[in-house]
């Protein structure tokens, strides 16, 4: 079953999940997509590393994490981004909020739990 269109556009899963999650929060990496998503880790490595190599996303070491979020420089990379801004938006937001509910930045300092 496929998140949106985007999965039958581009043929793979795990292009459109990395797609998708990196729309979503901005950037992303390996092990979130695959935790999020409940999918296996290898084949959304393998896609973040396509996408990558074809110019599209660009990688930067945040420890031992390869983080990955657009290419500025691309100029393809924002007529991408369009097309997955119309797929995502064609998801309904309550899938939308079960599908990326988990937070990736950390609570305010005084902000209290609720």
């Amino acid at each position: 079953m496929n998140l949106s269109a985007l999965g039958d556009i581009l043929g793979s899963r795990s292009a459109e999940a990395v797609l998708l999650h990196l729309f979503h929060h901005g950037e992303t990496y390996g092990r979130a997509v695959s935790n999020d998503l409940d999918l296996s880790l290898e084949p959304i490595q393998r896609q973040l590393e396509k996408f990558r190599l074809a110019g599209v996303l660009v990688s930067k070491k945040q420890g031992r994490t390869l983080v990955y979020s657009w290419n500025p420089k691309s100029r393809v990379a924002p007529r991408l981004r369009e097309l997955v801004a119309v797929c995502y938006e064609s998801i309904p937001l309550e899938r939308r909020t079960s599908l990326f509910s988990t937070r990736r930045r950390p609570r305010a300092k005084d902000k209290p739990v609720t």
